[in-house]
């Protein structure tokens, strides 16, 4: 695919309550390069966590627990667990990283014009700034990404929920960030408003406005839009990883296909098959299952499965987490 962005090995982050851990990120390894990847799974599976992880923005009462997270740029090799926040705040994000996070449109103060977020957000990265220049290249990015200039000196509830979430993918993208994280950024919107938005995410690409795309949705149907690789998490872990074309249409976890087969899709085998469910809920993180996460819940459950953690395998160019695939 080309060069890495950023690696995870072994990530940990868990919310302390009281004295309860919550693992919401267990032990997650990835790597991501020049490419959109679409992580899925249900609410709760920890792909928000994750993305807290890949920026390091880390607040209690999520902890990090331990891995690694690096960064490579310009030939440099960073550490990101090792550096502060006000660091990170300054050097790394939105200059390296950025996101649009969730509910998006709704975190801007509708008493506050668009060009004073895009002046907020430079200003955080350089003691003197220039504002004619500044609001001349967010026009330009305004324009890169559809929308009219002027809408910079409007006020959000002045905005339509697709112009709205447009404007913030703008902002995030003022810097040329190397990796964009997309947090369920279609969630909110009706299904033509959703088909602009992605889009405009792909197109972020294709212009080399960001080099990568992180697009993190409990959605499968809108990965297959727009993402090149799939990752599936259940319960705080990857379970299966590879391309969007294999895994859509030959899954291999028993999780990944009660997804694929959850949704009307074009594929021969889910119509043979029809429209199923998965059954039972998301297992308590507090207390996981022994064994495989999955396990109560899969159709293809075995011995083995109750009492060991399978680990996350190369599968011919593809990554899975099941015992089904053990002897391969």
């Amino acid at each position: 695919m080309g060069e890495t962005i950023l690696e995870l090995r072994d990530t940990k982050a868990y919310y302390i309550i009281e004295k309860n851990f919550v693992r919401a990120v267990d032990g997650v390894s990835l790597e991501i390069k020049d490419e959109i990847i679409g992580i899925v799974g249900e609410s709760g599976s920890g792909k928000s966590t994750l993305s807290n992880v890949m920026l390091m923005s880390i607040k209690r009462p999520l902890t990090f627990m331990g891995g690694s997270v690096k960064l490579y740029t310009n030939g440099n090799e960073l550490e990101l667990t090792n550096i502060n926040r006000e660091e990170l705040q300054k050097k790394i994000w939105g200059r390296e990283t950025s996101i649009i996070p969730q509910s998006a449109m709704n975190a801007l103060m509708p008493t506050k014009r668009i060009r004073s977020y895009i002046l907020d957000v430079m200003k955080s990265h350089f003691e003197e700034i220039d504002e004619k220049e500044i609001i001349e290249k967010a026009i330009n990015r305004f324009e890169e990404i559809g929308i009219s200039g002027e809408f910079i000196n409007r006020y959000p509830f002045e905005l339509s929920g697709g112009m709205k979430q447009r404007a913030v993918i703008a902002v995030a993208t003022l810097l040329n960030p190397r990796l964009l994280i997309a947090d369920e950024p279609t969630s909110a919107l009706d299904v033509a408003t959703q088909k602009m938005v992605l889009k405009t995410i792909k197109e972020l690409k294709d212009k080399k406005i960001v080099k990568s795309i992180v697009f993190i949705t409990h959605d499968i149907a809108t990965v297959r839009q727009i993402a090149d690789k799939m990752v599936v998490m259940y319960a705080g872990k990857i379970i299966e990883e590879g391309t969007t074309d294999e895994m859509v249409s030959e899954p291999l976890h028993p999780y990944t296909k009660g997804l694929l087969f959850s949704v009307v899709t074009p594929e021969p085998e889910v119509k043979r098959r029809g429209i199923t469910y998965i059954p039972g809920t998301p297992p308590d993180l507090i207390n996981p299952p022994p064994g495989c996460r999955f396990h109560p819940r899969c159709p293809e459950r075995m011995e083995i499965c109750d009492k060991e953690e399978p680990l996350l395998k190369n599968i011919n160019q593809r990554r899975v987490a099941c015992f089904l695939y053990e002897k391969r």
